[in-house]
């Protein structure tokens, strides 16, 4: 099965309320960036065992670990979780960053330093985390 395959098998499994919204985000973040590489981890390690709620990726980025060397990886990750939706923004140093420049107006969210975590779309304002979102592809890293 292709990527493109896993992502909607990924979003079809989700009740219906959470599935539109995953479907919707999905959707969102293909607009920002129509030509974005797509991920698909289901949140299994290479012996199988479940290590992580499953994760959409978009866009690609270098991460150089300490001993020099590097792999490649997403930069907006989506994910759906027991208590809504996450939205992974990879890549800034600033681990405040995202909290100081978004989290004020994104309404009812918890922002950690690379997460946006919220119950169900209509807590939020959609252009801020479209805007956070932006950030995040055009940032590379580089706040």
């Amino acid at each position: 099965m292709g990527v493109k395959d896993e992502i909607q098998t990924y979003i079809a499994s989700h009740l219906e309320a959470k599935r539109i919204e995953m479907q919707d985000l999905h959707n969102s973040i293909l607009k920002v960036n129509p030509s974005c590489k797509l991920w698909f981890l289901n949140g299994k390690n290479a012996a199988g065992k479940t290590v992580s709620n499953p994760n959409i990726g978009y866009g690609s980025r270098t991460i150089t670990y300490a001993d020099g060397s590097n792999k490649e990886f997403y930069q907006i990750g989506l994910s759906a979780n027991t208590a809504g939706i996450s939205v992974y923004i990879l890549g800034i140093e600033d681990k405040k960053f995202l909290a100081d420049t978004f989290g004020k107006d994104l309404g009812k969210a918890s922002v950690t330093g690379y997460c946006i975590r919220f119950k169900r779309l209509g807590d939020i304002h959609l252009h801020t985390l479209d805007s956070a979102i932006r950030f995040g592809f055009e940032s590379k890293g580089t706040k």
